[in-house]
């Protein structure tokens, strides 16, 4: 098996699946999608609702704190032993989000398809308007908290304090300060390098490509941070996927950090 994304002509079709289709500008699509048809077996996990905890005060997508993830994966009656397929529409952000809180919380045989949703139907995977049920499971998770970093140690590099390069996967225009959507300041942190996370999309895929490792460093540590720890996500698998050990996400990202500290601007270092 591959170490994250695989393609739906290669998949167990006796996994389990994890339907996370989502659109940040229609908050109610996902759900919608889901309930028009998903792949048979398959549960749903909400950005807003699942995957985040939009009570904290930690950027626009707080991660949830662990007892409210055990409840879920044990709610979806999810196994360590598992194998765990995540979709998405394909080429998106909202499958590897899924994919890194599981891996998170020391999952180990969890996948993102590549290709997405579309390309399960197109392999013949069954599609249900039916919600599965599964028993609530018990679990004794491992937690992987060395690929989390806080607002503390980003500063901490910044300051020089700690050897680490520091990856803004948004737009970037929104990366130099130019225009920015939804925060208060446009900009980024000081230090960070910008790689758009759309340069990995190749159709409904994710792709790795020569740019990000041109830019990425692989002989140290590496911090990816978006706006929200969403968008992140996708270069951090990408990342992963091409060999990189040493990865690290600021899940809070910049919509937590221009809250505190002071950004920089201007072009893309």
């Amino acid at each position: 098996m591959p170490n994250i994304f695989v393609t739906a002509d290669k998949m167990e079709r006796t996994g389990r699946f994890i339907d996370t289709r989502f659109d940040l500008k229609n908050t109610d699509l996902g759900r919608t999608l889901y309930d028009e048809g998903h792949i048979e077996g398959a549960v749903f996990w909400d950005l807003n609702e699942d995957l985040s905890d939009l009570t904290k005060d930690e950027g626009r997508h707080p991660l949830p704190d662990k007892k409210q993830l055990q409840s879920l994966f044990e709610k979806s009656g999810l196994q360590y032993d598992d194998a765990i397929y995540i979709y998405d529409q394909g080429a998106a952000a909202f499958a590897t989000r899924a994919w890194w809180i599981l891996n998170y919380a020391g999952f180990k045989h969890a996948y993102v398809v590549n290709g997405g949703f579309e390309a399960m139907k197109d392999v013949g995977f069954s599609v249900t308007t039916e919600v599965p049920v599964f028993q609530k499971s018990t679990l004794d998770l491992q937690w992987n908290d060395d690929i989390l970093v806080k607002r503390q140690d980003i500063l901490h590099i910044i300051e020089g304090k700690r050897k680490a390069t520091l990856i803004d996967a948004r737009a970037a225009d929104r990366y130099s300060g130019e225009f920015e959507p939804f925060d208060k300041v446009a900009g980024h942190i000081p230090t960070a390098k910008n790689y758009d996370w759309e340069q990995l999309r190749d159709g409904t895929k994710l792709v790795i490509t020569s740019s990000i490792l041109q830019k990425v460093p692989k002989d140290e540590e590496v911090v990816v941070y978006c706006g929200s720890g969403v968008t992140a996500t996708p270069v951090y698998a990408i990342l992963k996927e091409a060999g990189y050990d040493n990865l690290k996400i600021y899940m809070a990202g910049y919509s937590d950090w221009v809250n505190h500290h002071p950004i920089a601007t201007g072009e893309n270092q």
